[in-house]
């Protein structure tokens, strides 16, 4: 008997309902906590009620990551349906959120030990969602999880990432950047472009006026890495599909696109970016 392996992941993954769908992918929900309100991600906060609840809130809201017994009962689950079944769970950056660590410690207080890979993606939002569908098309083709975490890895290598942000409004509040250069960078219509480093830390890669120019430069930064190449974009958008249309279209005037995936940018990722990002994924075809 065939044992496909069980593929989790969390809300923060930001993969597209109809691939989660599709591929039978499990999710754990994030929190948002507006004020007293708490919301599960994605499943009592859709991005665009977060959205519009953010540009009303007087504060900028928090998160909070699930808890072990939260990853414990959906691991408990899948190997009460089929217990020699693997499971291979991938999260959030550690260097982000404390998701990965309560995966892990979700799979210790499991009464009977089970095959589970717990892994740590090291990004954020579809820059692993990515990583996560293709475990789940590889767990459907019948693949081992050995064989699933080692072409996470790798492709983890090959996909490059850079968020434009609209506003420094988000990453003042959350402490990212001091007020002072928050307030210079906005009268200066400053641009950042951020990206993940490998330690899975999100930070400036460099800071350019105007949306126009940063754009431009995004390109320039996805040449070095994929100029003459076939490629897999994905474009993710803070409840905006029109800018991330409009995004695809200039892409495809510098690269020979594939296959192009929108996504929403959830409420977690959200809440410490703002409104008006576009984040761009990009990784090459396989030969």
């Amino acid at each position: 008997m065939s044992h496909k392996v069980a593929i989790v992941t969390d809300s923060t993954a930001d993969i597209p309902e109809e691939l989660i769908r599709k591929y039978g992918i499990h999710v754990v929900p994030l929190r948002v906590l507006f004020g007293e309100e708490t919301y599960a991600d994605g499943v009592e906060l859709t991005p665009e009620e977060f959205y519009t609840k953010l540009g009303k809130a007087a504060t900028l809201p928090t998160t909070s990551q699930p808890s072990p017994t939260e990853f414990m009962n959906v691991y408990q689950s899948l190997l009460d349906e089929d217990p020699e079944r693997a499971i291979v769970s991938i999260h959030l950056s550690s260097g982000m959120s404390g998701t990965y660590q309560s995966a892990l410690l979700g799979k210790s207080l499991l009464e009977r030990e089970g095959d589970i890979t717990v892994l740590d993606s090291k990004s954020a939002s579809y820059g692993y969602g990515l990583l996560v569908v293709q475990a789940a098309e590889l767990a459907l083709q019948g693949k081992s999880a050995a064989d699933i975490a080692s072409a996470v890895e790798g492709m983890h290598r090959t996909r490059k990432l850079f968020f434009l942000v609209d506003t420094l409004e988000y990453l003042q509040k959350g402490g990212r950047i001091g007020k002072a250069a928050a307030i210079f960078g906005t009268l200066l219509n400053i641009k950042p472009i951020l990206s993940i480093d490998e330690e899975g830390i999100i930070y400036a890669v460099e800071k350019v006026r105007g949306q126009k120019k940063a754009m431009a430069r995004i390109i320039e930064l996805f040449q070095q890495d994929f100029a003459g190449e076939r490629v897999n974009v994905a474009i993710g958008h803070t409840a905006d599909p029109g800018s991330a249309i409009a995004c695809a279209e200039q892409l495809r005037g510098h690269f020979t696109l594939n296959e192009v995936v929108y996504t929403n940018i959830g409420a977690v990722i959200g809440s410490h970016v703002g409104p008006g990002v576009i984040a761009i994924f990009m990784w090459p075809v396989p030969e």
